[in-house]
């Protein structure tokens, strides 16, 4: 009987971890509380958002990203000119300097989820893979939180 009760407990466990664990590390990269946004029914596109530490000596470079809950997976950048922001995609990736933390975040560098497979659901999982220069390919899942949730730094991180 111990070792049913034991066998529960580790597998109740092992299965918990996916929903409630969302960073991810590779090789000297941290990727930290990947999220996206709800989306309306119909809305073809969403975005991505997370930061990305680097602990290693030297720089390295998202290059691409890839999601089967999208037909297509973007890196962008966010610019403002003549007071018109407008979204651009970085075709040579995102630099990630050594001893550096960058975000990802709304209305900056972002990942654009375009041709949304089914709209986005607030407390669900998003699959993505993230391949990196240096560091390889890890693969994370994005928290879909509330259209109105501001990010980690806008307080709510508590709840993850």
């Amino acid at each position: 009987m111990t070792y049913a009760r034991h066998f529960l407990a580790l597998t109740a466990a092992i299965l918990a971890v996916p929903l409630a664990a969302h960073d991810a590390t590779v090789g000297k990269l941290k990727i930290g509380h990947p999220w996206s946004r709800e989306t309306a029914p119909g809305q073809s596109a969403g975005g991505g958002f997370l930061t990305i530490t680097n602990t290693g000596k030297q720089a390295d470079r998202l290059m691409s990203a890839t999601s089967p809950a999208a037909a297509e997976v973007q890196i962008h950048t966010v610019s403002m000119t003549d007071g018109i922001m407008r979204m651009r995609e970085l075709p040579g990736g995102l630099e990630i300097p050594a001893g550096a933390t960058v975000a990802l975040k709304p209305a900056g560098f972002h990942i654009m989820l375009i041709g949304l497979k089914t709209p986005l659901k607030q407390g669900k999982m998003v699959p993505a893979e993230l391949r990196f220069q240096r560091a390889g390919k890890v693969k994370i899942n994005f928290k879909v939180e509330a259209i109105a949730y501001a990010g980690p730094e806008g307080g709510d991180h508590a709840a993850h």
